[in-house]
């Protein structure tokens, strides 16, 4: 557990509101130096939003559905549809098929398809691989769901014969919910759903839900496109609004395929319709994410993950002479290589699971950091070998 900072402490009095800013400012400072070197989680710290400092004034509730109205009329819904027609295009639907929001994390996206999910087929089985994100074992928790966990191939995909297998066991239960993943935690893989689904439905009748956190706009500019979204058959899937893209604050996509839907009404009070987990949501999110959007274009979307790509593929190039054991799924920004030691990994900010390591590759990792990061990495292999 973190020892509180007693400096930070909120006491009886008004603090001095200029102490207050110099220490956050300071925070800022000390977290842009720390930022060449964050290699190892797959938020892109590359993105300049100061300009859009005046909305920090201003308060911006999305109460209820983006497509309602509501009694406040304190929002910024028109873009944060305009975001969500950006994101149901991306993941190869018409924005009239799908209902989506802007939701606080890709987590909270996760649950709301879940949640829809468990309505479609209550009594069924929760199927997500043994690589999957762990907020799929809390939802199912949180909504009284049973998971069971499916074995993953050597390149880290689901294994469609081992889901087979397993469905098959429980086919009585009444269909299956998989939960198949796009860009997993560690090795970045992505599930193929069409194969998924087919092997589910030993079970009976299929819900796909997709977990496109990390990978879901890396794949959609990939070419060829693996099967991972609605237009390979998913009924629901996440995507984070803040890791490739770049924000300052974190934000998650979740997009459900319409006719899937229960036309919820809000309360009286708000007079919206809602169909969304938190109510109340961060206007400002949807905003940063139209800003951040727009900035880029369809095309500059396209080249930022070109780069990132490229990134990648040298990273294996450099960890091969370094003798890192380099691995890459084939389009993917994760990186996996032979654990370092300790101070490697501080300095660089890895991820680790066991024997191995990884670097993701988003828009602040740059060619150089890859060179420096790679020579630390073989400065600590000829130290093990001395």
């Amino acid at each position: 557990m973190t020892t509180p900072d007693l400096r930070l402490a909120i006491g009886d009095l008004p603090s001095d509101p200029a102490a207050d800013t110099t220490h956050l400012h300071q925070l800022a400072d000390n977290i842009r130096r720390e930022e060449r070197r964050v290699l190892g989680f797959p938020g892109n710290l590359d993105f300049s939003l100061e300009n859009l400092a005046p909305l920090l004034g201003v308060f911006f509730n999305n109460l209820g559905d983006p497509y309602s109205p509501d009694a406040a009329n304190l929002n910024a819904k028109p873009y944060e549809v305009a975001v969500l027609e950006y994101f149901a295009a991306v993941a190869g639907a018409q924005p009239r098929e799908v209902y989506g929001y802007v939701a606080s994390s890709s987590s909270e996206a996760l649950l709301h398809g879940l949640a829809t999910a468990r309505r479609m087929l209550p009594a069924a089985y929760v199927y997500a691989s043994d690589q999957a994100h762990y907020s799929i074992r809390r939802a199912c928790e949180l909504l009284g769901m049973e998971l069971v966990t499916v074995a993953s191939c050597p390149n880290g995909t689901m294994n469609p014969e081992d889901l087979r297998v397993q469905a098959l066991r429980r086919r009585r239960a009444g269909g299956a919910i998989v939960v198949a993943t796009c860009g997993t935690t560690m090795l970045g893989a992505v599930d193929d759903i069409t194969a998924l689904r087919a092997a589910a439905s030993a079970a009976g009748e299929v819900y796909v839900h997709v977990d496109a956190a990390g990978g879901g706009l890396v794949a959609a500019h990939t070419h060829p496109q693996p099967n991972w979204s609605f237009a390979h058959g998913a009924d629901s899937l996440n995507v984070s609004g803040h890791k490739i893209l770049g924000m300052p604050v974190p934000a998650g996509i979740s997009l459900v395929r319409h006719e899937l839907l229960s036309e919820t009404a809000g309360g009286e009070y708000i007079a919206a319709t809602d169909r969304t987990l938190a109510c109340s949501r961060s206007g400002l999110a949807s905003l940063l994410l139209w800003a951040r959007l727009r900035s880029l274009g369809r095309t500059g979307m396209a080249a930022l993950v070109g780069r990132c790509q490229e990134v990648a593929v040298y990273a294996v190039d450099r960890l091969e002479r370094a003798g890192a054991d380099p691995g890459l799924f084939p389009g993917s920004l994760t990186v996996t290589l032979t654990r370092p030691p300790t101070w490697v990994v501080g300095k660089w900010h890895l991820a680790c699971a066991g024997e191995r390591a990884h670097l993701v590759t988003v828009g602040h990792v740059t060619y150089a950091a890859v060179d420096e990061f790679a020579a630390d990495v073989a400065a600590a292999r000829c130290e093990l070998l001395a």
